[in-house]
């Protein structure tokens, strides 16, 4: 067996062509869902937003030199836009289990970023959930539960067969392990990439971790729509935050690139703060602002190569999501375009 080297990716034999596959059958499913009466034709995933927020990225002060690299290399404030969301392909009560998204895009990101499609364009994205690992292990996997999915069959993903060596029983834990946590307040809220990105040579997982805890109700409001209720009621008098961190590879074996379904102990490698997350006082729900969110667009790739995307998983990404944001705009007959930052609604 060959020993594992710190920040170095292993392509799986066969890779290109499952990525191929899952494109073809997630822009095959798109078209299939919205027919031309069912529209705006929304995202494959991650497909209910809880609203979108203007916020700030204020890089930390005198990091260390090993984290001044890329959008950390110098004292700076970003404004952000932030798209708060659900997990799954289609939209369901807040009140259903499922993974809970935070994206974030900076604005104001000078230098060539990895993504082709915006290779000059001056934003760059972070994309997080509300669980540190994620239950695919890599590409020729997520093609059998792409299939499973189009099928309504995803338990046959899990357990394909009456061998229990043909059993996904790990990922079958992971995931439901990662929907089990029921969300009342998104904005006091962790959330994990579970996936790793290279930080100049080395490579790093970041969170995104709460820093203004208020008195969030216990339970959950009976609304199928209270998450968005919860925040807009945060925002009209309290403003939110978030430290970014990050932490480092140290072990290639118990912190493997190519395998999300394992978590990297933080005990092994404590994360530390690059950043600080600002959310002011706000109001987000207004029809135009509404369309805005709808029609933004998150890639892990839209990033600078100090932040390139690792492992098989963000290289089904780099695939996957240009694919589905071109057609579905192109459904929608509307442009794909980054925010300046000056939007008022």
């Amino acid at each position: 067996m060959t020993k594992l080297e710190l920040y170095r990716e292993y392509p799986p034999p066969g890779e290109d062509a499952a990525i191929a596959e899952i494109v073809r059958i997630s822009t095959e499913t798109l078209r299939k869902t919205y027919l031309p009466d069912n529209k705006p034709v929304r995202r494959d995933q991650h497909v209910k937003d809880h609203g979108c927020v203007k916020g700030e990225f204020i890089v930390e002060d005198n990091l260390p030199p090993e984290l001044k690299l890329g959008v950390f290399k110098e004292p700076k404030t970003y404004p952000v836009w932030i798209r708060f969301s659900n997990g799954f392909e289609k939209s369901v009560r807040d009140a259903d289990k499922d993974v809970r998204g935070m994206a974030i895009k900076l604005i104001g990101v000078e230098g060539e970023k990895i993504l082709e499609s915006d290779r000059f364009g001056n934003t760059q994205d972070f994309l997080a959930i509300n669980y540190p690992t994620f239950f695919i292990r890599n590409a020729i996997d997520y093609v059998d539960f792409f299939k499973q999915r189009a099928n309504n069959q995803m338990i046959k993903f899990f357990f394909p067969g009456l061998n229990p060596f043909s059993w996904r029983l790990h990922e079958f834990i992971v995931a439901n392990l990662s929907i089990s946590n029921q969300v009342i307040n998104l904005l006091e809220t962790r959330y994990w990439s579970n996936l790793p990105y290279r930080l100049g040579s080395r490579a790093i997982k970041f969170s995104f971790k709460p820093s203004l805890i208020t008195n969030t109700p216990a339970s959950a409001p009976a609304s199928d729509n209270y998450l968005r209720e919860v925040m807009t009621e945060h925002l009209k008098t309290k403003p939110a935050q978030f430290d970014f961190l990050v932490q480092f590879q140290t072990d290639a074996e118990k912190m493997p690139i190519e395998d999300p379904t394992i978590d990297w102990d933080e005990r092994q490698s404590p994360f530390q703060k690059v950043a600080t997350i600002k959310i002011p006082v706000q109001e987000f729900n207004s029809p135009a602002q509404q369309t805005f969110c709808e029609n933004l667009s998150f890639s892990p790739w839209r990033a600078l190569p100090e932040h390139t995307p690792l492992g098989g998983i963000n290289r089904v990404r780099r695939k996957v999501y240009e694919a589905i944001s071109a057609l579905r705009h192109e459904l929608n007959q509307v442009p794909r375009q980054e925010p300046t930052g000056d939007e008022v609604f």
